[in-house]
């Protein structure tokens, strides 16, 4: 037999061998790469095209439908892989558990989000980007860059739903039964069974996919895991997040023996994105450059924002702002400055704080020190704020007054320095809420716990939301909201 005969029977059996592979490991592509064959389009049917083996998405809204043979187009139970890249500015997205619609965004199933660097539309601002379990579990931290192909997985288990990017889990959510379906149109929000459809959101939104595939599992597969209890907050979180509030804790530390495995879990079970910081400081685990580095490397290819804490006044001769820049946002407190005295003290220690023989005296070092922290230090959030000493701090309503509160409020306006929304202290109060709403602040949630035992919600940031009618607008999210303090502030 000539050499040459040889080869090609040996490469022949060799895609012979792995077509065999591929059909057995469960695996089923429902795009052939060439045609919408298999496919129904929405609306603006014009919308979709096959360019270079790759399906494009671009025109006004439409919606594509897989109602191709497997598994009869209707899908309970499955693994989905999708490749995808987006175009700069492009919000797009994957349905599944769906139905075909002739017109506007799909009522039933659920949307994965695509969207890194979609801004909304009029005074709309999108905060939910790839990644997200859309109005239900939210991420808000952009992970994917622009004109990169990546990989989106989804794998569903009877009521339970795992998205990854890039191999990397960003939610993971099990539904209560019954159902918390969130305010809007979208009345089939929930576990179910269809088909998948990838979205055109807008004329404008550039996307591309070259592959999606699929393996079904059994309609029996078992939800991994309990199922949750919807209480009250339970519901809160959807309900607030799907209004476009960004559940966000901020201010998560790992200490007595919290890990970043066991946070990451409680994150998405509780459906709160986390900002996990490290304390950077005199007397505190980061005290130079390199401590900053290697805590940065160390929450690489984690789904969190990687903040920094910066303790006492001597912070911003420790580290460099190229090491502080490296952190998603940072943020510090007034709870550590020394008074007028040089007496330096941490204002939670009573032995440090000592008696207080004139509170007045001590409001107006409290609130100089304030406005010196907001208007110098390069800071994104103020945290734990109005936090007085147990001394003095069942007299908080008669020393926090209006012209105090004035005076802090409109410095972190000025400065562009978000509010936290304190769960451990229940701070600030809801007087002081509404004052910074009305000048223009922004906010944020933060827990500083000390523990796992004291990671909550984001109970008492939800109670203001209702109690001080707080929307969207009034929000901070890193790195959607200015740039950087550390990289506009001298």
């Amino acid at each position: 037999m000539p050499k040459s005969e040889m080869t090609r029977r040996a490469f022949a059996g060799t895609l012979t061998a792995l077509a065999l592979s591929a059909a057995d490991d469960g695996w089923t592509e429902l795009f052939d790469g060439h045609s919408l064959e298999g496919w129904r389009p929405s609306e603006n049917t014009g919308s979709w095209k096959v360019i270079d083996g790759q399906l494009a998405a671009e025109g006004p809204r439409s919606h594509l439908f897989y109602s191709g043979p497997v598994h009869g187009a209707d899908f309970r139970n499955f693994e989905l892989e999708v490749e995808a890249l987006a175009r700069p500015g492009c919000n797009s997205g994957v349905y599944f558990h769906t139905a075909f619609q002739e017109r506007d965004f799909p009522y039933k199933g659920f949307e994965i989000q695509i969207n890194n660097t979609y801004t909304g539309e009029g005074s709309y601002r999108e905060r939910k980007k790839s990644g997200s379990l859309y109005g239900v579990r939210n991420v808000y931290k952009q992970f994917l860059q622009d004109d990169q192909w990546f990989k989106i997985n989804a794998l569903v288990r009877g009521k339970n739903v795992q998205i990854r990017l890039n191999g990397m889990m960003v939610v993971d959510y099990t539904e209560p039964n019954p159902p918390v379906i969130p305010d809007g149109p979208e009345k089939g929000r929930f576990l179910d069974h269809g088909t998948f459809a990838l979205q055109c959101h807008n004329d404008g939104s550039r996307a591309r996919f070259r592959r999606v595939r699929v393996r079904p599992l059994p309609d029996s597969t078992p939800t991994p895991g309990p199922i949750p209890v919807a209480d009250e907050i339970f519901k809160q979180v959807i309900n607030v997040g799907r209004h476009n509030v960004p559940m966000e804790d901020t201010h998560v530390h790992l200490k007595s023996g919290l890990t970043l495995e066991q946070a990451l879990a409680k994150s998405m079970r509780d459906g709160i994105a986390y900002g996990i910081a490290i304390n950077a400081g005199v007397g505190n685990p980061a005290l130079n450059d390199a401590d900053l580095a290697r805590y940065v490397e160390s929450m690489k290819g984690q789904p969190i924002y990687v903040a920094m804490q910066a303790e006492g006044r001597e912070w911003t001769q420790m580290f460099s702002r190229t090491a502080a820049a490296k952190f998603d946002y940072i943020f510090t407190d007034s709870m550590t400055w020394t008074d007028n005295r040089g007496k330096r003290m941490r204002l939670w220690i009573p032995e440090e704080v000592g008696t207080i023989a004139d509170p007045q005296e001590f409001m107006n070092t409290l609130v100089e020190r304030t406005l010196g922290i907001l208007d110098h230090e390069p800071i994104d959030i103020y945290a734990n704020p109005t936090f007085l000493p147990q001394a003095i701090d069942k007299d908080y309503d008669a020393l926090w007054t209006e012209e105090r509160m004035r005076k802090v409020i409109g410095a972190a306006v000025k400065n562009k320095v978000a509010i936290e929304i304190n769960n451990r202290y229940k701070l600030p109060s809801p007087t002081f809420i509404k004052a910074a709403k009305a000048a223009g602040c922004k906010f944020s949630f933060g827990t500083n716990n000390t523990g796992p035992a004291d990671l909550g919600r984001c109970e008492y940031g939800l109670q203001m939301v209702q109690e001080c009618r707080l929307q969207w607008q009034d929000f901070f999210v890193p790195g959607a909201w200015y740039p950087k303090a550390i990289e506009r502030k001298a």
